[in-house]
């Protein structure tokens, strides 16, 4: 009890800002110490260097892409192995190691603590993904040729930090309830996993729905058809929200088609020819927005 009023009043005695960056540079050499930043930066640079790589080797002619820079983004098992290296013992490891006594007796308050562990996940992440799209768009000019619009490489960028905080948010709160890394882990694979197979799964059996893009994953999927008859395949979910961003930009004004295919429509001798049924249409602006809003709920949750 005495520890405990000593830390009430040298809390005030200190600024607020102080105290929170003292909990951010706590957590971020914790992260070092444990190699955890180091590798998560190693996973940056192979992800980046397959997906170059990857069609070099599949394919002797590479059509030109002016906007591949722009357009690439960490698709969902990335974001979860991000969010999962960086968090998945943020908030269990101190229950563990029972560091979490000593560090709430100091002159922070548990929303502080809070607050600082998620902003250096912020930072790591930042760092992460901004290695990413600095390799990518080295690469991509020697791979796809110049590249353009490049100006919008900070939206794709913003997005898939906003993207891959979903998780994050869901291992730092399973981390504090069962106060276990292993349960943290169990319980956020086994989400994932689930929803990366079933949202897919719903989506082409039932059809699109809007229900779906206010779930961590892929969400529905449809086609974006520009003025000039491109067309672009579009996820609705929150794991392609950086793109996503990209596009409402490129694009802005046009629609996004979500289309229901029955597989089972039509049968022409032993062929069997699938038909398309337009089930409802979006605006671009609109499929980046949604995907932003329900990131904001999840992450608040």
């Amino acid at each position: 009890m005495k520890e405990y009023e000593q830390a009430q009043l040298s809390r005030g005695s200190v600024s607020w800002f102080r105290r929170f960056m003292a909990v951010v540079r706590y957590e971020m050499l914790w992260n070092i110490r444990k190699k955890k930043f180091i590798g998560v930066i190693i996973i940056a640079f192979l992800l980046a260097a397959l997906g170059l790589v990857v069609p070099l080797v599949l394919d002797e002619s590479i059509p030109q892409n002016a906007h591949f820079a722009i357009t690439y983004g960490a698709d969902g098992l990335s974001l979860f192995l991000f969010a999962l290296a960086i968090a998945m013992n943020s908030m269990s490891s101190e229950f563990e190691g029972g560091t979490i006594v000593p560090l709430l007796t100091k002159p922070v308050s548990r929303t502080t603590v809070f607050l600082g562990k998620v902003f250096a996940a912020f930072i790591i992440l930042l760092v992460s993904f901004t290695v990413i799209f600095t390799f990518t768009t080295i690469g991509s000019i020697f791979v796809y040729g110049p590249q353009s619009d490049l100006g919008l490489l900070p939206a794709v960028l913003l997005g898939n930090i906003i993207s891959a905080f979903i998780w994050i948010s869901i291992l730092i709160a399973m981390g504090t309830i069962t106060k276990n890394t292993i349960l943290t882990v169990i319980i956020s694979l086994g989400l994932f996993i689930t929803l990366f197979m079933a949202l897919p799964t719903i989506s082409v059996l039932a059809g699109p729905s809007p229900a779906l893009n206010y779930l961590p994953g892929s969400g529905s999927s449809g086609t974006l058809t520009t003025v000039d008859n491109a067309t672009f395949p579009i996820s609705a979910g929150t794991d392609s929200l950086g793109v996503n961003f990209v596009y409402a930009l490129l694009y802005s004004g046009q629609n996004v088609n979500f289309s229901k295919i029955d597989i089972w429509s039509v049968q022409t001798g032993d062929r069997i020819l699938p038909t398309t049924e337009l089930l409802y249409t979006e605006s671009i602006e609109f499929v980046a927005l949604r995907g932003s809003v329900s990131v904001n709920r999840l992450v608040s949750v």
